[in-house]
């Protein structure tokens, strides 16, 4: 079976969801929906940095409802509940990397999606690589203990290069390290790792009695330029640990944990095991690791070539997930409710 893709922004992750599935027989890429005026009409293959697919981007969303899509493949830098209401109550399915893991991240309008699930027979799921595919390594590996004590991820990564000041300020990153305000700031702001915590504790049937967020920060000790002209004064927060931690009986059994560093003027001097490491600590304990490397005779020019490769594991994960979307039951749907999702047409024969 070919499914129909609409392809929602060209952002950096939405490009990388159009070349995987410009190079998936299974899929077909049919509409693709613009957020910037001056990307409308143009070939999305050319938005996307490769060969003209023959689909232009538009802005005329019922248009692409029209058209009548198997799925939406959904990439905003943050989501517009407004948008995937519509989307839904259209009667498409959303694959999302956009904050949308079990979807009380939404708060109250969680209840506005699933209704327009409902409504439209459609089916939305969430999934990046953390929150996301991550917390799927994280289960898996629990299934290999006989008694499970904590699971927990900690994401350790320098963001030096990363060039995207709008998704990282919002976690704390260039404000006074003694703003009053700082925690609440980046409790706000990584609030989707909540959801992480939460799918975990589905899928090992357990009730949390409450999920907390602790913060800690390193300053730079000197004015700290980055891509984008961003300055971080001296003083300023450079360096973001957060951890969101499902409790039950007094006791931590899940932790999410993000650890971001800036810079090498960094107060206290964290020392960073860069990727992804999984521990559940039980009987046995497992410990593994995550990490992604360039293909080999891969050529990077700049710097951002790395780092969009990098964000091939921020979209696949959805990507990989349309099959089984597509034939589940309408509502949100997590890790949890789908069946294994099966890497279809991404071998290189």
């Amino acid at each position: 079976m070919t499914y129909r893709i609409v392809q929602w922004t060209t952002g950096n992750v939405g490009k990388r969801s159009v070349r995987a599935v410009a190079v998936n027989p299974h899929l077909e890429l049919v509409g693709c929906y613009a957020w910037s005026k001056d990307k409308v009409g143009r070939d999305v293959g050319e938005l996307c940095g490769i060969d003209a697919l023959g689909v232009s981007a538009t802005d005329d969303v019922d248009a692409l409802l029209a058209l009548a899509p198997d799925c939406v493949v959904y990439n905003p830098m943050f989501a517009d509940v407004d948008e995937m209401v519509r989307i839904l109550r259209g009667g498409v399915n959303i694959v999302s990397t956009s904050e949308f893991i079990t979807g009380h991240f939404f708060g109250d309008d969680r209840d506005r999606i699933v209704e327009a699930c409902q409504d439209g027979g459609s089916t939305i799921f969430g999934s990046g690589i953390n929150p996301g595919f991550i917390q799927l390594f994280a289960v898996v590996s629990a299934g290999l203990s006989e008694r499970v004590d904590k699971v927990s991820v900690v994401e350790a990564i320098d963001t030096t290069i990363y060039n995207s000041p709008d998704t990282e300020k919002p976690m704390g990153f260039g404000y006074p390290i003694d703003h009053p305000d700082l925690k609440s700031i980046t409790e706000k702001g990584s609030a989707i790792f909540r959801d992480g915590v939460l799918l975990v504790a589905d899928a090992l049937g357990v009730q949390l009695d409450e999920v907390r967020c602790d913060v800690a920060y390193a300053q730079t000790t000197a004015d700290l330029r980055l891509p984008g002209d961003w300055l971080i004064a001296k003083g300023c927060v450079a360096g973001v640990d957060v951890g969101w931690k499902g409790i039950v009986g007094g006791k931590e059994v899940i932790e999410i944990r993000g650890r971001w560093r800036k810079g090498q003027t960094l107060e206290p001097d964290w020392e960073l095991d860069m990727g992804y490491t999984v521990e559940v600590q039980g009987t046995p304990t497992i410990k593994t690791t995550l990490s992604f490397l360039p293909p080999e005779g891969f050529v990077g020019e700049t710097i951002d070539d790395y780092i969009m490769l990098g964000l091939s594991i921020v979209a696949m994960p959805a990507i990989t997930a349309i099959p089984a979307v597509v034939a589940a039951p309408p509502g949100i749907a997590t890790y949890t409710d789908l069946p294994l999702l099966l890497p279809r047409g991404v071998l290189n024969v």
